[in-house]
């Protein structure tokens, strides 16, 4: 990407420190109108960042990240200098969200997209039951747990890895599929799967053991049905520091204790 017209547009999270960057780097290189901006640099933290992939799906525009907030998975470090340049050299990556369609108990279907993960948590003290089918066939008849996710390579390292799921390469054709506090099997942990495959999750007894489910923040409750799959049309890029790429945060990450 040439510096030469390089238009950008900043935008910041709801903190002191966001909104101090955002100001100032405004100042140093301008402030073009997100309609035509080439890049948007967003600064915040992780959950900011999340929110410009949303906002920004399918504009053409990718996405510079610089932390102002506090985990910063996916953002580069704060700078003000030679931003041009920086994002010129970036590399990039592209993120492909979920969709997740979601039936309910009062039979309405509800469509939303997820850039991390889509999952599925009981709504009561009762353990909710899942049968879990890929592309038509079932994988598991009866998963007794507190919840179920399936996370793409860019969610992989969120909530997926608090529940002990793998950490994917962000160009890995994979999406990881993962329990949350299972009880029966108790042996299983996880599975890697096909980034083509629709997983189908069919809630057993729902209404004796209600279940919701969110597609990143956005939650639908009392389903019984909800099917994922990764799109094939819709795309964001996102653009890392070649000195501080996706790879190397994924290794960094698994070597940590």
């Amino acid at each position: 990407m040439s510096t030469e017209h390089l238009s950008l547009t900043f935008i910041c999270a709801d903190n002191p420190d966001a909104h101090e960057a955002a100001a100032r780097l405004a100042a140093l290189y301008g402030q073009s109108p997100l309609a035509q901006a080439d890049v948007v640099v967003a600064l915040g933290g992780d959950g900011f960042m999340l929110q410009a992939i949303h906002e920004n799906m399918d504009s053409g525009r990718s996405i510079y990240g610089m932390n102002r907030g506090t985990v910063g998975f996916l953002m580069n470090e704060y700078s003000e200098i030679d931003l041009r340049e920086r994002i010129a050299a970036a590399t990039a990556e592209t993120i492909r969200p979920l969709v997740m369609e979601a039936v309910t108990t009062s039979g309405k279907t509800v469509s939303a997209r997820a850039i991390n993960e889509v999952s599925l948590f009981r709504q009561s003290a009762q353990a909710a039951k899942v049968r879990i089918s890929i592309d038509g066939k079932v994988r598991l008849d009866e998963l007794v747990c507190d919840g179920v996710m399936v996370a793409t390579p860019a969610g992989s390292t969120a909530y997926n890895l608090s529940a002990h799921g793998p950490i994917l390469p962000l160009d890995a054709p994979l999406l990881a599929l993962t329990p949350v506090s299972p009880f029966r099997p108790r042996r299983w942990r996880s599975a890697l799967i096909p980034n083509r495959s629709t997983v189908l999750f069919d809630i057993l007894e729902a209404d004796k053991r209600p279940v919701n489910a969110v597609a990143d923040h956005a939650e639908v409750k009392s389903v019984v049905s909800v099917s994922v799959r990764e799109s094939r049309n819709s795309t964001v890029t996102l653009l890392f520091d070649a000195s501080h790429s996706w790879d190397e945060r994924i290794l960094a990450e698994q070597f940590r204790y």
